[in-house]
C-alpha cells in the first residue's frame, strides 16, 4: 500500500501528515547520518566528519568515472573526428584513444574504407542531336573524413548531382554512334575524371573509384530503326572484311602466278638459248667434219635425212632388175599400215615394224641407185 495513502507506512519512519512534498533538509540529514554509520561515525561530531569524507569519496569516484568516459576505440577502416565544443580539433586513426570527456570534447567516427554505390539513369542529348538513355553506376569512398563531414552539407547527394552533371557533359560532347558503340569505356573514364576534379574543387573528401556505363540505348520509340541501322553497320563491316580477305587472297595468288609465268619464261628462254647454242655447236662440229671429208659427210647427212623421212611412212622395197613385168602391190595392207603408222606417231613410243614385204621402219636391202649415182660425184 502506498505510504501517502491512509494506512500506508512512511519509508522514512513517519506517517505522512499531509499530501505536501517531503522536507529536503530532513532527507539530506538522514542520508548524511546513514553515510556516517557506513563510515563508522559514532557521535554527532564524528558523524559530520564522516559525512564530509563520504561526499569527498563519492565526488572523487564520480570524477574518476567522468575521466574514464573519455576513452574510446576507433575500429579498423574508420577515422575519429575529435570535436572540442563542436569545433574540429584532430583526426585519430584505428585503436584506443582518449579525449576530454563530455561536454568538453566529443568524437564522431567515419567509415573511410567502405565502398559506397550511386546510380543514375536519364535520357540525354548527344552532340549530333540524338537522344540516348544512359544508366550509369559509380563506386566511391571517403578520402578525407574531416572534409567529408564539415565542408559539404550532404556529400552523398552532392556526389549524385556531380555525377549527373558530368555524364551529361560527356554525352553532350560526343555523337550517338560513339556513345553506343566503341566509346562506352571512354564515356565512363571521362565521367570519372570530371567528377573527381569537381569533387576536389568542392573539397568534399570523396574519391571516385570506378564509373561503369551499364546501359546505353536509344529511346524505345526509335529502337527498331536503330536496330536496323546497327545491322547495316555490322553488314558493312562484314562486307569490308570479306572484301579485304578476298583481296588478301587473290593478290598473293596473282603475284605467285606472275612469278611462275616469269620463271617459266626465263626457263623457256634459257632452253631456247641452250638449244640454239647446241645446234650452233653441232653445226660447227659438222662443218669441221665436212671440211675434212666432204663426200662422207654428204652421204651421212643424206642417209640421216632419208631415215627420218622413211621411218614415218609405209613403204615397199622391190628389186627391179630381178622382177617381172607384173607387179603385185598390196594396197589394202599399205592403206591399213599407213593408218596404223599415223596412229603410232601420236603415241609416246613406236612399235617395231614386222619384217615383211611391207615395212614401217628402216629396212636397207640394198643401196639406192640415187646413192650409187652420187658416188661418182
Amino acid at each position: 500500500m502506498p505510504w501517502n495513502e491512509p494506512g500506508g507506512k512512511d519509508p522514512w519512519g513517519k506517517r505522512p501528515k499531509d499530501q505536501g512534498p517531503p522536507d529536503l533538509e530532513e532527507l539530506l540529514r538522514k542520508l548524511t547520518a546513514r553515510f556516517s554509520k557506513l563510515l563508522g561515525g559514532g557521535s554527532q561530531e564524528g558523524g559530520g566528519k564522516g559525512a564530509v569524507a563520504g561526499i569527498f569519496i563519492i565526488g572523487a569516484a564520480l570524477i574518476v568515472a567522468w575521466l574514464f568516459s573519455g576513452f574510446y576505440i576507433i575500429d579498423a577502416g574508420e577515422r575519429g573526428l575529435v570535436l572540442r565544443f563542436g569545433r574540429y580539433i584532430d583526426t585519430t586513426g584505428p585503436g584506443p584513444h582518449w579525449h576530454l570527456p563530455y561536454p568538453f570534447e566529443t568524437v564522431e567516427s567515419v567509415a573511410v574504407d567502405l565502398v559506397r554505390d550511386a546510380e543514375h539513369q536519364a535520357s540525354m542529348l548527344t552532340e549530333d542531336e540524338n537522344i540516348v538513355t544512359i544508366d550509369i553506376a559509380v563506386q566511391y569512398r571517403v578520402k578525407d573524413a574531416a572534409d567529408y563531414v564539415f565542408n559539404v552539407r550532404v556529400p552523398d547527394t552532392t556526389l549524385r548531382q556531380v555525377m549527373e552533371s558530368a555524364v551529361r557533359e560527356v554525352v553532350g560532347a560526343n555523337t550517338m554512334e560513339f556513345v553506343l558503340g566503341a566509346g562506352r569505356a571512354d564515356v565512363g573514364l571521362d565521367t570519372r575524371n570530371i567528377m573527381q576534379r569537381t569533387l576536389n574543387q568542392y573539397q568534399s573528401g570523396l574519391q571516385v573509384i570506378t564509373v561503369n556505363l551499364q546501359h546505353a540505348q536509344p529511346p524505345e520509340a526509335v529502337q527498331p530503326a536503330f536496330a536496323d541501322a546497327v545491322m547495316a553497320r555490322e553488314d558493312e563491316v562484314r562486307f569490308r572484311n570479306e572484301a579485304r580477305s578476298y583481296a588478301n587472297g587473290i593478290v598473293p595468288q596473282a603475284r605467285g602466278e606472275a612469278a611462275r609465268i616469269i620463271q617459266e619464261a626465263a626457263a623457256y628462254r634459257d632452253k631456247v638459248i641452250a638449244a640454239a647454242q647446241g645446234d650452233a655447236s653441232r653445226f660447227k662440229q659438222l662443218l669441221t667434219k665436212y671440211r675434212n671429208a666432204p663426200r662422207v659427210m654428204r652421204d651421212r647427212l643424206y642417209l640421216d635425212a632419208m631415215e627420218s623421212v622413211l621411218s614415218n611412212s609405209g613403204k615397199v622395197l622391190m628389186d627391179a632388175q630381178s622382177g617381172n613385168n607384173l607387179l603385185y602391190l598390196p594396197l589394202d595392207k599399205l592403206t591399213r599400215r599407213s593408218g596404223e603408222a599415223a596412229g603410232m606417231n601420236n603415241m609416246p613410243s613406236l612399235a617395231t615394224p614386222q619384217a615383211s614385204g611391207l615395212s614401217g621402219g628402216r629396212t636397207a636391202l640394198r643401196q639406192p641407185r640415187s646413192l650409187k649415182g652420187r658416188e661418182g660425184r
